[in-house]
């Protein structure tokens, strides 16, 4: 059980990677550097993933369900970079239809990162804003756009 779950946990961080080589997105993957941390996040659409993936880590795989993915990085500390960190955050459209995100926490070895779903409507620009926490060392928010299309 053990060795699925770390073999679905390295196969959904390389069909991440593989999207962002595949998907000629303008804004695929993503990151703001604050202080010695890296924030990366993706925001794309639950098909790119395998029914496989998805039933490890309770990911419903509809076309009119997106997936966000945060990993933070504290770049002073090489050995072992991924933090773990407090995080929510809303999702909203323009008509201010908000979603709570309802984020969980994947490790994999040394990497750590949060993903949540959001549904969306065929093309739909999303709102995102996360709030991250990290010890005294970082208390940031997260602010950024999405367009999601039907698959």
């Amino acid at each position: 059980m053990i060795q699925t779950i770390v073999k679905a946990g390295y196969l959904i961080s390389a069909l991440l990677l593989s999207c962002l080589s595949v998907t000629n997105l303008a804004h695929a993957e993503q990151k703001q550097q604050i202080g010695n941390f890296d924030i990366h996040y993706i925001a794309l659409n639950s098909t790119f993933i395998t029914p496989e993936i998805a039933k490890t880590y309770g990911i419903e795989r509809s076309g009119y369900n997106g997936l966000v993915n945060i990993t933070v990085l504290n770049t002073s500390q090489p050995s072992s970079p991924a933090v773990a960190v407090e995080i929510s955050g809303v999702a909203n459209n323009l008509i201010d239809a908000r979603t709570t995100l309802d984020f969980k926490e994947i490790r994999e070895g040394a990497a750590i990162y949060y993903i949540a779903e959001v549904p969306f409507r065929d093309d739909q620009e999303v709102n995102f804003d996360i709030a991250i926490k990290y010890t005294n060392q970082l208390n940031t928010s997260l602010k950024f756009k999405q367009k999601f299309y039907v698959e």
